[in-house]
């Protein structure tokens, strides 16, 4: 790009004379004509609904079927960067969990931006926070509780608990007895603070360690991206399944993840009316665990 428009800076003063003006303006125009068109299609690139159709960069045949479930979704954090709402929900997404906080001193950069963006453009959204293992349950809950806003339009809020393996800071496994005793009682703290059922999500690892037979008034949100959940997690019902962190969707730049709810469309409905599960309303309605608004 650069070297095109040095290129045509103009022809030499022996250049310019008769048929060789006309000649050396045509190449000029031409020369404009390509930067001009390389200049649009850098544009396209770099506008957030370079993705015509919702897709997967790297599909695996073992999730196939996720792409079958009527009602899809996202989740997003800072690494989505600017996101075009209104093409997000143009493109049939029915509902986004936005990252809100971390252990308790860290807040997503863009949770606020998308928190409101998502709301204008009509998309239904919750907040998750990410557990951090070595900060305690009240202490994260505080931090969520101070940086998220309880609004009664949105979906249930998220608890994301998996092992921290990456971090320099905090890579250590806990005894089962103390994550799920952290778990429940983060778990608990939300629900006051909302008046909602959450949501877990988690992965595998974290599943077998912790949460297998454990929790299950819970709806789970799972992470299988190269499998059915059935097929990985022991005796545990999904409500949400992460199929794909490799996805493509309108108005994102890059990968998001993508995500199915088991359900049909009145399952749906019927989800977002009382915040649970609807294979398990009744029994939790008669606890006074749901919504029912």
């Amino acid at each position: 790009m650069v070297r095109d428009i040095e290129l045509s800076q103009g022809p030499s003063a022996s250049a310019i004379r008769g048929a060789g003006r006309l000649r050396s303006a045509r190449r000029i125009a031409a020369r404009v004509l390509a930067v001009a068109v390389m200049a649009g299609l850098a544009a396209c690139a770099s506008n957030t609904n370079f993705y015509p159709t919702k897709g997967d960069a790297k599909p695996h045949p073992g999730v196939a079927k996720a792409k079958q479930h009527p009602i899809q979704g996202i989740d997003i954090s800072k690494w989505q960067g600017n996101v075009d709402w209104a093409s997000v929900r143009a493109a049939g997404t029915q509902f986004a969990f936005i990252k809100a906080t971390e252990g308790g001193d860290h807040v997503d950069e863009r949770f606020r931006t998308n928190w409101d963006n998502a709301a204008k453009a009509g998309v239904p959204r919750g907040a998750y926070h990410f557990v951090f293992w070595c900060r305690s349950a009240r202490d994260q809950m505080e931090w969520f509780k101070r940086n998220v806003p309880n609004d009664p339009t949105a979906l249930p809020p998220v608890l994301d608990v998996e092992w921290n393996g990456h971090s320099q800071t905090c890579p250590k496994k806990l005894p089962k007895a103390q994550a799920l005793a952290m778990v429940t009682e983060m778990l608990e703290e939300m629900e006051r603070y909302t008046g909602k059922r959450p949501i877990i999500y988690t992965d595998i690892t974290f599943h077998k360690d912790v949460l297998e037979g454990e929790l299950p008034d819970y709806p789970h949100w799972l992470r299988s991206t190269a499998a059915e959940p059935e097929q990985r997690f022991v005796n545990r019902k999904w409500m949400l399944w992460q199929f794909t962190s490799t996805g493509r969707v309108p108005g994102v730049q890059g990968d998001v993840d993508r995500n199915a709810f088991y359900g049909t469309p009145s399952d749906w409905a019927s989800f977002l009316s009382t915040d649970c599960d609807p294979r398990e309303h009744r029994r939790l309605s008669e606890q006074g665990l749901c919504t029912d608004k």
